[in-house]
């Protein structure tokens, strides 16, 4: 069975260690290779290779790392479908929903390229008599990344495009459950141009997870995951000095007015709840039903969720694959279980779900509870799996209250037709990513994602400008030369003169 290992120091690196873990293909519900994981020695190894290589790349021009860049670009765009069938293998999302997961991650490189105007700092002339002032953003040194297994090629790249445009190296820690796109990766950016040592991966689980934390040389962490590993990153990681962004969970609500175009909202709320099997941080899980609008809602929503095409990603007209592995289907269909027993109305049933010639598979069906209320576990967890849940408000004031008091605060939209409606919503709830008849409002590759509350731990959001200030220093420079100088010393606090 073949072995998924580690790249370092532009070159595959074997792996030292004698720990392995099983990949599964989630439609067969068997391995399908096997993954080395990484001892603290290799890590060290990946993080040396990237300190000997970081002097050189800072120094080189932006435009020269641009060029680079640009060239692995355009072969990430030959290299679609091959990213997309690795998703699929490892993953279980539909082809056609990887093939799009690669675009959006494709869309973060086509704005690294840019980076020689993004790094343009600011000039003052004349801030003093004889004495001028500019700004320059300058890369931190090695930095690290650790993603999650829902976006195994899309994530990475809101990282480490971004972060080598500014000029740092950078260690990759992918999930250790759908590991292989993270060595495509390194091969292409090989191909492309990229000294050795600039982009390493290394394969692994906590043990590597702790390394990259604690090692001296590691300037800053990118994580996106779970809320629990979130904290537990940016606890850990900051207490040792590092610059850490950890993105959590979510919960996120589409609210449904009276008013709202009704076969839209249900078309957004299939397409956002189901696809991917649920496994998006973006997922619409919470549909809130405004009025009277909740019989018509779920009357429409029963019939398209029961009729939802599942099997194998690959296979023709799939609109919904497998969940990931067999503890995501256990812990999913257990908590379908307690709405039933907590008393929600389960309207659609996916558990037990079976799939014609894949008996092994981690499938479950498209699920939809009505009469959900916040004391429930269906509606306080993030269950990560294809289950929507209704919730029943009179009012849309009572609808932002529900959301505002959310522990998580990712993302949330509201469909409607009347604008000053939506624009209340928009200004008083309290969530980082706001659509408007937009059911997942994931900003393009130019603005920046990110939540808000227990959603993310961290000053910076991901990717686009802020991650631009995530991966650099900010540093101001005045300047006077001695023909301008006063003579003796001054010993005033400086001002303008």
């Amino acid at each position: 069975m073949n072995l998924i290992s580690h790249f370092i120091n532009g070159q595959p690196a074997h792996a030292e260690g004698t720990r392995q873990l099983d990949v599964y293909n989630p439609a067969r519900g068997e391995p399908c290779a096997r993954v080395a994981l990484a001892e603290p020695r290799e890590v060290d190894a990946a993080v040396g290779a990237a300190l000997a290589a970081f002097p050189a790349w800072a120094a080189t021009p932006p435009l020269a790392r641009a060029r680079i860049l640009f060239k692995y670009l355009q072969l990430c765009q030959q290299h679609v479908d091959d990213f997309a069938a690795m998703v699929v293998r490892e993953h279980g999302k539909t082809f056609a929903d990887a093939q799009g997961e690669v675009a959006r991650g494709i869309e973060v490189v086509e704005f690294a390229v840019g980076i020689p105007q993004l790094l343009k700092g600011e000039f003052t002339d004349q801030i003093a008599r004889g004495i001028d002032a500019w700004s320059m953003r300058q890369p931190l040194g090695v930095v690290a990344g650790i993603t999650p297994f829902n976006f195994p090629v899309m994530v990475p790249m809101w990282m480490f495009p971004v972060a080598l445009a500014c000029g740092n190296t950078f260690v990759l820690k992918p999930s250790e459950r759908d590991p292989s796109p993270s060595l495509l990766h390194a091969q292409l950016l090989k191909e492309a141009g990229l000294p050795d040592g600039v982009f390493n991966v290394v394969q692994g689980d906590k043990v590597a997870v702790d390394a990259l934390l604690d090692h001296p040389d590691v300037q800053a962490i990118s994580f996106v995951g779970s809320t629990p590993i979130a904290e537990y990153i940016y606890s850990r990681g900051s207490s040792k000095g590092k610059r850490v962004q950890a993105l959590g969970g979510a919960k996120n609500h589409m609210v449904v007015m009276p008013d709202a175009d009704m076969d839209m909202a249900v078309d957004a709320l299939i397409g956002a709840a189901y696809g991917s099997a649920g496994e998006r941080c973006m997922a619409i899980s919470v549909a809130v039903a405004i009025g009277d609008a909740g019989d018509q809602l779920v009357a429409a929503l029963a019939e398209r969720t029961a009729r939802l095409k599942v099997g194998d990603g690959m296979a023709d007209g799939a609109e919904m694959g497998p969940v990931v592995s067999g503890a995501a289907k256990e812990r999913i269909e257990r908590l379908i279980g307690q709405g039933v027993e907590q008393g929600a109305t389960l309207v659609v049933d996916g558990r037990s779900y079976r799939v014609d010639g894949c008996p092994n598979g981690f499938f479950v069906g498209g699920t939809l509870f009505d009469h959900v209320t916040p004391d429930m576990s269906i509606y306080q967890e993030e269950i990560f799996g294809p289950v929507l849940c209704v919730v029943r408000l009179p009012d849309v004031g009572r609808a932002v209250e529900l959301i505002n008091a959310n522990e998580y605060g990712n993302g949330v939209a509201i469909f409607t037709r009347d604008g000053g409606v939506a624009r209340e919503f928009v200004r008083q709830i309290e969530v980082g990513m706001v659509g408007v008849n937009v059911p997942l409002p994931v900003p393009m590759a130019f603005n920046s994602f990110g939540g808000w509350k227990r959603s993310l731990f961290g000053d910076h959001h991901a990717y686009g400008p802020e991650g631009v200030r995530f991966y650099t220093r900010h540093k101001a420079v005045m300047e006077r030369w001695p023909s301008s100088a006063s003579s003796g010393p001054e010993f005033a606090f400086p001002q303008m003169k």
